[in-house]
């Protein structure tokens, strides 16, 4: 099946895809000036943010939030200038820092030593933080990934504007790592009126392959978008889940019709607010779709199975600008001999083949291969090759 009426080109976020990155002469003239500036250490979290800021992912944010724009969007899910946004985007900094900057500052943001970006300071302020983690995160628990981030980090926080240049690149992802602009390129080089994004921090698994290839019956591309920045300690390594999915886009999709890059952000863990601040950035790279499973950007047991595509429905079509595509549980039945979900499957939980991520990870710490029925034998032989030279490196 085929839409009829497929989706036109989707507009930034804001209407306009914003660039803070500098090159050629402008960066040169822009990193000088940087070595004079008083400067701040980027956390691995604050690289992905002013990756995401400098190319457009974030759009229409020109840098990280000053103190409106956070308040509104942690009480209402929406910018001071009222369009939707879920999760706020600022730069944590310590009292040091705090007791002398002011509106007008020039700082140098760098990353293991040197300027990658400079940040003119518009404000800074303390946030409540129990407020912020129960308001983002739902929950005030500690225990929670992202809660503990936020916990753990500075006090106080800057908004300005960002200028950037030098972002990593050489790393794994170099080839994968195409900005907003890129991909929108891409997929009108394609010819696509509709794309659909697929977002995630695991390994590809044939539940995955379901979902993506029943969007692809009603779309007309697919933009395959791993999440790369940081994650929690247990995750699998991002160039491991790299590997997975070239392994079965090259086998079991048509190329024609994919597109893999990476997204650079970091892992928030915030559940339905970050599913839908995941929508608005996939929205940026040109999507008209947004693919929104089981559980989207969960952890633990912190929110309901659904509870991130439901909180879709409080925002119009309109004002967010992307489709989301929410999808129920899919699992391999073996009565049905298919994959399937709750709506197509009459049978019992005994004949679904389901696995619990602790299963998975004993099965692959033990070589032996998680069925074929749950993943395609192709990605377990990475995942199982990939824990046994990480436990051999422990010993």
């Amino acid at each position: 099946m085929r839409t009829a009426n497929p989706l036109p080109e989707v507009p930034p976020h804001g209407g306009r895809l914003v660039n803070r990155l500098l090159s050629g002469a402008e960066a040169e003239e822009a990193r000088a000036q940087a070595a004079a500036l008083p400067a701040v250490s980027l956390s691995s979290r604050a690289l992905a943010d002013l990756e995401c800021l400098a190319t457009g992912v974030y759009s229409p944010l020109e840098g990280f939030m000053d103190g409106s724009d956070f308040q509104a969007v942690v009480s209402g899910m929406q910018l001071a200038g009222g369009e939707p946004w879920t999760v706020p985007v600022t730069l944590p900094v310590g009292d040091a820092v705090a007791g002398w900057v002011k509106p007008g500052s020039r700082l140098a943001l760098q990353w293991q030593g040197a300027p990658l970006g400079v940040l003119e300071v518009s404000d800074c302020f303390r946030p409540d933080k129990e407020e912020e983690a129960v308001q983002v995160f739902g929950t005030g628990d500690a225990d929670h990934p992202g809660v503990a981030a936020l916990y753990e980090g500075e006090d106080f926080r800057l908004g300005g504007t960002v200028w950037a240049w030098d972002l990593p690149r050489q790393d794994p992802f170099a080839p994968y790592r195409w900005t907003p602009a890129a991909v929108r390129k891409a997929i009108a080089d394609r010819g696509w009126r509709s794309t659909a994004a697929f977002q995630t921090r695991n390994p590809i698994h044939r539940a995955h392959e379901h979902l993506q290839k029943v969007a692809l019956e009603v779309v007309d591309g697919l933009l395959v978008h791993p999440l790369v920045g940081t994650t929690k300690q247990g995750d699998i390594p991002p160039e491991v889940r790299l590997d997975t999915y070239e392994a079965v886009l090259s086998h079991y999709y048509p190329r024609e019709r994919t597109l893999l890059t990476v997204f650079p952000a970091a892992m928030r863990y915030a559940g339905p607010r970050e599913a839908v601040m995941h929508a608005i950035a996939r929205k940026n790279y040109g999507c008209t779709h947004f693919i929104v499973g089981r559980d989207h950007a969960g952890v633990g047991d912190y929110y309901g199975t659904y509870e991130a595509q439901e909180i879709f429905d409080r925002f119009s079509l309109d004002d967010l600008g992307i489709q989301p595509l929410k999808f129920d549980h899919a699992f391999f039945c073996r009565a049905c001999d298919q994959m399937a979900s709750i709506r197509t499957c009459p049978h019992s939980t005994e004949e679904r083949v389901v696995l619990s991520g602790t299963e998975v990870r004993r099965m692959l710490r033990d070589g032996e291969h998680p069925p074929p029925e749950f993943t395609r034998p192709e990605v377990a032989e990475i995942l199982v090759d990939a824990f046994q030279e990480s436990g051999a490196q422990r010993a």
